[in-house]
């Protein structure tokens, strides 16, 4: 993917990227790190510049960097189809730091991406089961939910899934405060079905909760959720301005349309970053522990059945049954969790028929060549 030779030698003002004047650069404000400094290094002295993708379209990126001149950030649009014959998982995204070369030709490109310190992957939508990347390098993924209808909680317990393997920490919004009176019961609610997340309820119509939510997620911030639950809205109360269009939800059943369409990232006034994403119709998991994670109360107590395969049937002893049957674990919850675990062990039976399939094509253009060449097959 990436050839240092191949690279022309321009090295304006490597010294601004080094390890040593990370705090000082305007990057930082971005969520440049030490670590990002020095994983940078080789491409640095390859002549390469340190950008944060900021919007993605069809082979073109929007990221934005520090000009090698003057040192003031600025956004430039790069080629990305150089990186842009990887698998959907390995193209570049929002979020990603990548590795500009402004003099190539015909147009400035993304010559490589830093490895991702998180990433949130889902499955594409349909009867596929490859992944997708929604956004990169995230600190905090913000779900947000509507308190305008009730939230739907198993629609919650997947985006939590989804959020906890992408190595983030969750964050449960609820938006839309001014028009419930009873609020603080919904969040008793929400808090049952997400163990060890912080729910916050809020308002960008009134500005309630605002100030603990930009307390609450510091860095780099993604927002998820379906059409219609005020993300948009969310994001511009917390940006203090109007980056993001906005409709109403129907009056009927409070369902949005799509008014974002793209990944965006946008600096906060306050320090870190937001990443605003499209209302998510579908939302299938990749595998990994996301699910144990968001079921970490179901989990605990599994480790209490009597034998520790227990499948939660007939086997006695069982802990698991015991709270269904007393009715501390919803049959509700219960059956979200299996529904969960079934999506993963069928995503892990895809990917691994998608590795041996890769394997056998592998050695087949291997025996194909060896032939080809009067010599010997060996595995």
């Amino acid at each position: 993917m990436f050839n240092a030779a191949s690279v022309p030698s321009y090295s304006p003002s490597l010294s601004s990227f080094s390890s040593s004047s990370v705090d000082d650069s305007p990057l930082s404000r971005y969520g440049w790190t030490t670590e990002h400094a020095e994983l940078f290094a080789p491409l640095a002295e390859a002549g390469l510049l340190p950008a944060r993708i900021v919007r993605v379209d069809r082979g073109q990126c929007d990221a934005v960097l520090a000009d090698p001149e003057t040192g003031e950030l600025r956004t430039v649009r790069l080629d990305t189809r150089p990186v842009g014959d990887a698998d959907m998982i390995n193209c570049p995204c929002t979020g990603d730091w990548a590795a500009a070369d402004l003099h190539a030709r015909p147009m400035a490109s993304v010559v490589a991406l830093l490895p991702r310190s998180t990433a949130i992957i889902r499955k594409v939508a349909g009867k596929r089961s490859d992944g997708q990347v929604l956004a990169a390098n995230v600190d905090t993924v913000l779900i947000a939910a509507s308190l305008a209808a009730d939230p739907d909680l198993g629609r919650i317990e997947r985006f939590l899934a989804l959020a906890w393997e992408s190595g983030a920490e969750p964050l449960v919004v609820l938006t839309k405060a001014d028009l419930v009176d009873d609020a603080e019961f919904i969040r008793a609610d929400v808090e049952a079905v997400a163990p060890g997340v912080t729910v916050l309820v809020v308002s960008a119509e009134t500005g309630e909760g605002i100030d603990v939510l930009r307390a609450c997620a510091p860095g780099t911030t993604v927002v998820i959720g379906q059409s219609g639950v005020g993300k948009s809205t969310l994001t511009n109360a917390l940006v203090g301005s109007e980056v993001m269009a906005v409709q109403e939800a129907r009056s009927v059943d409070q369902k949005g349309r799509h008014t974002t369409t793209t990944r965006e990232l946008t600096a906060l006034p306050g320090g870190g970053v937001l990443i605003g994403t499209p209302g998510l119709r579908e939302v299938g998991l990749y595998g990994g522990e996301g699910v144990d994670l968001a079921f970490a109360d179901i989990a605990e107590l599994a480790e209490e059945c009597r034998f520790h395969d227990c499948n939660h049937h007939t086997e006695p002893g069982c802990a698991v049954r015991a709270a269904l049957a007393d009715g501390t674990l919803p049959q509700r919850r219960m059956d979200s969790y299996l529904k969960l675990q079934r999506e993963n062990e069928w995503i892990a039976s895809r990917s691994d028929a998608r590795v041996a399939k890769a394997r056998l094509n592998k050695w087949k253009a291997i025996t194909k060549s060896m032939r080809a060449a009067g010599g010997p097959v060996k595995r």
